[in-house]
C-alpha cells in the first residue's frame, strides 16, 4: 500500500499532537478498566489463554520497538531509513505499538477491549503516519518515493527484509524507549490489582461486561 494522493510540506510533523492523542486513549483505557470487567473470570481456562496471548504480544511490543529504534534512533526526519525492521514495514514502530495495545485488551482478558484498543491505536498512528510522509515526501523525493513503493505501508513482510552491514545507533532513543516499554509491562500488574480489589469488594462494581 502506498500514499497515492501525498502533499510535500516543508515542516516535520509535530510530534506533541500525537503524544497528545495516545495518552488520551490511554486515558480512556483506563477508564475501562474501571467501569468494565471481562466476561471471562479470572482463573479460568479461556481468561488465563487470552492473558497469556497478550503478555506475549506486549513483550512483542517492547521487542520490537527497541529493534526499530536501534535503526531509527536519532535519525529521525534527518535520514531516509530504509533497512532492518524498516525494510519490511514504513512504520514498524506504529505497528509495534498497536500490537501492544491488542496485547493490552488481552491482558485484561476481553476481546472487545483488544479490538477497540487497536483499532483506535491504528487510526491514530495512521493519522500520524500520513503526517510524516508529507515530510519525508518534501525532503527526500524521488528516494522516498522508491522507497513507500517497495515497502508496506503498516502490514511487514519478512520477505523483502534486507540490512547492512554496520549500525549506529543513538543510546538516549534506545534508553527512552525502553523506558516507553515499561509503561506497557505495566499494565499487566496493573490489571491484576484491579481484579483483585473488585473480587475481594475494595473496589466498586463494574458497569458493565465485556467480552
Amino acid at each position: 500500500m502506498t500514499y497515492a494522493s501525498l502533499k510535500p510540506v516543508s515542516q516535520a510533523f509535530v510530534q506533541r499532537k500525537r503524544l497528545i492523542f495516545v495518552r488520551v486513549a490511554a486515558a480512556l483505557a483506563v477508564v475501562l478498566l474501571f467501569l468494565t470487567k471481562p466476561a471471562l473470570s479470572e482463573g479460568s481456562n479461556g481468561h488465563e489463554t487470552l492473558e497469556f496471548i497478550g503478555f506475549c504480544l506486549v513483550l512483542t511490543c517492547v521487542a520490537g520497538r527497541l529493534w526499530s529504534i536501534l535503526y531509527v534512533g536519532g535519525k529521525k526526519n534527518e535520514e531516509l531509513v530504509s533497512t532492518g525492521p524498516f525494510s519490511m514495514s514504513q512504520n514498524p514502530l506504529y505497528f509495534f505499538s498497536t500490537v501492544g495495545a491488542v496485547g493490552i485488551g488481552l491482558l485484561y482478558g476481553s476481546l472487545l477491549a483488544a479490538a477497540v484498543l487497536g483499532i483506535a491505536s491504528f487510526l491514530i498512528f495512521r493519522v500520524t503516519a500520513r503526517k510524516e510522509a508529507e515530510f519525508l515526501l518534501g525532503k527526500f523525493g524521488a528516494a522516498y518515493v522508491a522507497y513507500i513503493n517497495r515497502t508496506p505501508r503498516f502490514w511487514p513482510n519478512p520477505l523483502i527484509y534486507r540490512d547492512s552491514d554496520e549500525l549506529q545507533f543513538s543510546t538516549r532513543a534506545l534508553r527512552r524507549t525502553f523506558y516507553d516499554g515499561l509503561y506497557f509491562l505495566a499494565i499487566f500488574p496493573a490489571i491484576e490489582l484491579i481484579e483483585y480489589l473488585r473480587e475481594t469488594g475494595l473496589l466498586f462494581p463494574a458497569f458493565l461486561t465485556v467480552y
